[in-house]
């Protein structure tokens, strides 16, 4: 009986004659008892008396480009459960499947699985009776190559034609900038990496330019993602604000980032939006280091450099000596300090709550390395997923929004007097926050840039 099975191995390509899909990668997974294929636009309607459900499907992996419009008669509505724990009504189509040289009808759940590496998932239901899995190979039935799936998707439609959109930084290596250029990539817009320090411009009333290495002039984007470095923000912002004159829509403003960048105005914005700080000195080289000291509650204390980040220039000062020294020590430095009060409850962690347009999409707990006083991951600390309270997310929305910042990572920590905002960072890293919730954060920005090009249409 067997030998009339087909032997499929844990990956196999398959198509959909009835729905129009001339081939798609799917899952074998014997685990899941359902099937599922992955669908956007999803919508019920009637056909001669009958149920019917259309939708939209990007059929190759990492490609949102092309897309099929398909419609099936809709056999149910049901209630499944991922292999996460989540729980979704899906609809239930019936369709015919084929595979190598086999086709059977089999019934399919619709759901977006762009999360997902693949576009579909082959469960034991539709397998049952007519299929062995071999699970450690791939593609028993052959795959096809990049130029044949241009070939066969060739007459499909092209999704609307992407963005120009360029990402303002200085280092293209950087986890978060090539995310933010893949993420870009996969959503159909033309990525350009901008570096900073290769950009120059011509300030004039009638042709302002901003010019590239060689003289290429960048005057025809769409939206800019600044990304800038603290030691650049002055130019960072220079060129942010001369594409903001070119009238090309930036995702972060160059007034909110150098708000942002400022410590102690920043500080000051937010308490005048009502969020809570912890007590906070600030002093130009103090002579009264002593009053100074005591108007945070005294030791132990946190002293901070004005223009430090990524947690250099942040000292704890455990004894009133020791603070005495510290703030002496930056002193003769004639800097801009910060005097804190140290919140000894918060054992080192903090949370970065990710903003993006008014909306939390992310958050984690960081915690500090053994031995150190704040938590930090470029220091070593390690980051963990987290459910922030209703209080503090409405810290953080609240905390962007005086900032004028429309992506912010947004730092509290949890005191004995409640959540308290510690700072608000304009070019927020992604590698901690993404790695950690496994969630596309990069993908989001660029959302924010597709949603307020689709208000002005």
């Amino acid at each position: 009986m067997s030998q009339d099975k087909v032997i499929l191995g844990s990956e196999e390509w398959c198509s959909f004659p009835e729905l129009g899909i001339p081939t798609i990668k799917a899952r074998v997974d014997s685990g899941a008892k359902t099937s599922a294929l992955h669908a956007i636009n999803i919508a019920p309607f009637i056909k001669n008396d009958s149920n019917w459900v259309k939708f939209d499907i990007n059929p190759i992996q990492n490609n949102l480009k092309t897309i099929i419009h398909c419609e099936a008669p809709l056999v149910d509505k049901r209630i499944v459960k991922s292999s996460s724990g989540f729980r979704e009504q899906r609809y239930v189509i019936q369709t015919s499947l084929k595979i190598g040289d086999s086709n059977w009808p089999i019934e399919m759940t619709l759901t977006n699985r762009d999360s997902m590496g693949f576009r579909m998932l082959l469960g034991r239901e539709a397998m049952s009776g007519r299929v062995l899995v071999d699970p450690e190979k791939q593609y028993l039935l052959g795959q096809p190559t990049s130029e044949s799936l241009k070939e066969l998707y060739q007459n499909s439609e092209k999704a609307p034609t992407g963005l120009r959109i360029g990402v303002l930084a200085s280092n293209p290596e950087l986890y978060s900038n090539k995310r933010i250029m893949e993420a870009g990539e996969m959503r159909g817009h033309e990525m350009h990496f901008l570096n900073i320090k290769e950009c120059y411009m011509r300030l004039d009333a009638e042709t302002p330019e901003i010019h590239y290495r060689g003289g290429i002039i960048l005057n025809q984007f769409d939206a800019i993602i600044p990304r800038i470095r603290p030691s650049i923000t002055f130019y960072g912002c220079a060129l942010t604000r001369q594409f903001e004159a070119l009238k090309v829509y930036c995702l972060n403003s160059a007034a909110a980032i150098t708000q942002s960048r400022d410590k102690l105005y920043s500080l000051q914005l937010l308490l005048h939006s009502g969020v809570g700080i912890p007590t906070t000195g600030f002093a130009n080289s103090p002579l009264d280091t002593n009053d100074l000291i005591k108007m945070v509650g005294g030791p132990p204390l946190i002293v901070k450099l004005l223009e430090g980040t990524q947690g250099k220039g942040v000292v704890l000062a455990e004894t009133k000596k020791a603070a005495e020294s510290v703030i002496n020590a930056f002193k003769s430095l004639n800097a801009n300090i910060l005097v804190q009060e140290f919140i000894k409850e918060a054992n080192g962690k903090d949370l970065r709550l990710f903003v993006i347009d008014g909306k939390v999409v992310a958050t984690i707990q960081r915690e500090a390395m053994p031995g150190e006083f704040r938590a930090n991951i470029h220091l070593g600390g390690t980051a963990s997923i987290i459910k922030p309270t209703a209080e503090e997310k409405r810290i953080a929305i609240k905390a962007a929004k005086a900032m004028d910042l429309r992506v912010a990572g947004v730092d509290i920590i949890r005191s004995s007097k409640g959540p308290l905002l510690l700072e608000v960072n304009s070019s927020p890293g992604l590698e901690g926050i993404e790695g950690a919730t496994n969630k596309d954060i990069a993908g989001e920005m660029i959302k924010a840039i597709e949603k307020n090009f689709r208000s002005k249409v």
